[in-house]
C-alpha cells in the first residue's frame, strides 16, 4: 500500500468507529429528519449532504492545524459555541413557529429551496464545536506523530467517514416516511414531534454551550 495511505488495520478500525458515531443521534440527524418529513426526501438528503460537506471542512481544518488554534483560543472557541447554540435555537424556533421542524407542508407554508436545505445542513455541522472537538481528538488517533504523510492520511480518513456515513444518512431520511403516514392519521403526533424536535435542538444548543476546550 502506498506510504500516503493508512494501513488496512487502521482503515477497518476507523470504519467501525465511524459506524457507531454515525448512528448516534445529533443535530445533523435531527435536521435531516426534520427536512425530510416537512419538505420531502430531497430536502432531507440535501441537508445530509450539507453535513457531509461540513465533515470535509472539519477534516481540512484538522489537517492544516486550524482547529487546534480554535480549541486552544478561549475567545475563538467561545464565539464558535455561541454561534452554534444560537443557530440551533433558531432552528428550534422555526420548528414551532414557521414549520421548519416536524410539520407536514401545507398550503401557505414556504417551501425552502434545495440549496437552502443544503446550507442548513452545512451550517449546523460547521457551527457545532462538538464536531471540532471530535475531529481534533479522534482523527489524530489514527496517524503517527511526525509522519510526513499525515495531512493526506487525515483526508483519507475524512473521506472514509463520509463514504460510510452517506448510506446511514440516506436510510435515516427514508425512514421518515412512516412518520409522515402517522402525521396524516394523527395530527397530535405531528404537533408532539414538532415540539419534540424543537426540544431536541434546544437540548443540543445547551450541550454545545457546555462544551469545554481541552487544555
Amino acid at each position: 500500500m502506498p506510504d500516503f495511505l493508512p494501513d488496512l488495520a487502521r482503515l477497518f478500525a476507523f470504519a467501525g468507529a465511524t459506524v457507531i458515531l454515525a448512528i448516534t443521534p445529533g443535530p445533523d440527524m435531527a435536521l435531516q429528519l426534520s427536512r425530510a418529513i416537512n419538505h420531502g426526501r430531497a430536502h432531507g438528503l440535501a441537508a445530509g449532504f450539507g453535513a457531509m460537506t461540513g465533515i470535509f471542512v472539519h477534516t481540512a481544518l484538522v489537517a492544516f492545524g486550524i482547529s487546534a488554534l480554535i480549541v486552544i483560543s478561549p475567545p475563538a472557541f467561545l464565539v464558535l459555541k455561541i454561534a452554534g447554540a444560537v443557530y440551533l435555537l433558531w432552528l428550534a424556533f422555526q420548528a414551532i413557529v414557521h414549520g421548519g421542524g416536524l410539520r407536514i407542508s401545507e398550503a401557505g407554508v414556504r417551501q425552502p429551496t434545495l440549496v437552502e436545505s443544503y446550507l442548513s445542513g452545512l451550517g449546523i455541522n460547521l457551527l457545532n464545536p462538538k464536531v471540532v472537538l471530535f475531529f481534533m481528538t479522534f482523527l489524530p488517533q489514527f496517524v503517527d506523530a511526525g509522519d510526513p504523510a499525515t495531512p493526506v492520511k487525515l483526508f483519507v480518513f475524512g473521506f472514509e467517514f463520509v463514504i460510510i456515513s452517506i448510506p446511514l444518512m440516506v436510510a435515516t431520511v427514508y425512514a421518515a416516511d412512516w412518520l409522515v403516514a402517522a402525521f396524516k392519521r394523527n395530527k397530535w403526533v405531528e404537533k408532539a414531534l414538532n415540539w419534540g424536535f424543537a426540544a431536541v435542538f434546544t437540548a443540543f444548543a445547551a450541550t454545545i454551550l457546555t462544551a469545554q476546550a481541552r487544555h
